[in-house]
């Protein structure tokens, strides 16, 4: 006889919420008219079909980690914690320092995190909010009180410069919340999903077991992102208005009820898209996609960030956050702040 699962239930009534915010942003900017230099396209051509107009680049002594630290630091702070204080590091990534270890234990060493436990998890542009999710387990279950999740990305890394519909879409940053109990508000619902059949539309192809390093994938440049770009858009819009509807019917609410909604930053059409399905205004929506373009796990988390700095987002605000990335995976959120 198969026994019954378990389910985990909340330890004590136990909520958990966001208590520390911080991003990092490269300072090399890189317009449209810089990216016109190198490929055959133009600011108007880029604005129009994406509505970028700069993104970020990381030194070229910066790696993966660095970013994350600094946006960890900035998050500790804000939520007047200490290294030490961490129990659990999750850092969301598609760009590691390297295959392994998990750039979260490097992260761990050079924030002096001794006593947190690390890993990393790979859920392209959704990665805030499936370690959001994950986070949420291990607080409300009473095995931690401080978890420290990181979203970031060095996608210039992996951007094939000559290619015209990939490079003028990503860039580089980071971004970092700490999960830890809260009196009031908190994570009120989530949602994740995936579709793995789909898998080739977006990826990376050399560099696993499938096609490790060799002179052929080099000079044929499959370490370089591949994006099949209307099949995205297309999957994109249609799962992250699903994800909407799913979560706000696990939490009760309504569309009325969102204060503001903040979109992974794939694409202004994307996000336009979207948020007419749903029936919310864009009066509601936060975008900043204009001045950093895709940066993937660190999408999210740095729009939250900003939002809230710049007080579209205050206390007993309701939170949508939603998003949708390579794997396919996708995902979504309501917190109150």
């Amino acid at each position: 006889m198969t026994p019954k699962s378990k389910t985990i239930k909340k330890h004590a009534g136990i909520t958990a919420g966001i208590t520390g915010l911080g991003c990092y942003l490269p300072k090399k900017v890189m317009t449209n008219a810089d990216l016109a230099k190198l490929v055959d396209t133009s600011d108007e051509w880029i604005r129009t079909r994406t509505g970028i107009s700069e993104r970020r680049i990381a030194d070229e002594k910066e790696v993966t980690s660095d970013l994350a630290v600094n946006a960890a630091r900035m998050a500790l702070r804000d939520a007047k914690l200490e290294a030490k204080d961490v129990e659990l590091i999750i850092l969301a990534s598609i760009s590691p320092d390297m295959p392994f270890p998990a750039t979260s234990c490097i992260v761990q060493a050079k924030l002096g995190a001794v006593n947190a436990a690390c890993f990393d998890i790979n859920a392209a542009c959704s990665g805030f909010i499936h370690e959001l999710t994950i986070a949420q387990q291990f607080i409300e279950s009473g095995m931690y009180k401080n978890v420290l999740v990181i979203g970031v990305e060095l996608l210039s890394r992996f951007i094939d410069w000559k290619d015209r519909s990939t490079c003028v879409l990503f860039g580089d940053g980071a971004g970092a919340a700490v999960i830890a109990p809260v009196k009031r508000g908190g994570i009120i619902s989530s949602y994740l999903g995936a579709d793995g059949t789909k898998s080739n539309l977006l990826m990376c192809p050399a560099g696993g077991s499938v096609h490790p390093a060799s002179h052929k994938t080099v000079t044929e440049g499959m370490h370089f992102l591949k994006m099949q770009g209307n099949d995205v858009f297309k999957n994109a819009v249609r799962v992250m208005t699903d994800a909407c509807a799913k979560v706000l019917h696990k939490s009760g609410l309504t569309t009325g009820d969102i204060d503001c909604v903040i979109p992974h930053q794939a694409n202004i059409r994307i996000i336009e898209a979207v948020v007419e399905r749903v029936k919310i205004p864009m009066e509601k929506v936060f975008v900043n996609v204009d001045r950093y373009g895709n940066m993937s796990a660190a999408s999210a988390i740095v729009a939250l960030f900003e939002a809230v700095k710049e007080g579209r987002v205050k206390k007993g605000d309701k939170v949508l956050l939603v998003a949708f990335g390579s794997g396919f995976v996708w995902g979504s959120c309501i917190i109150e702040w």
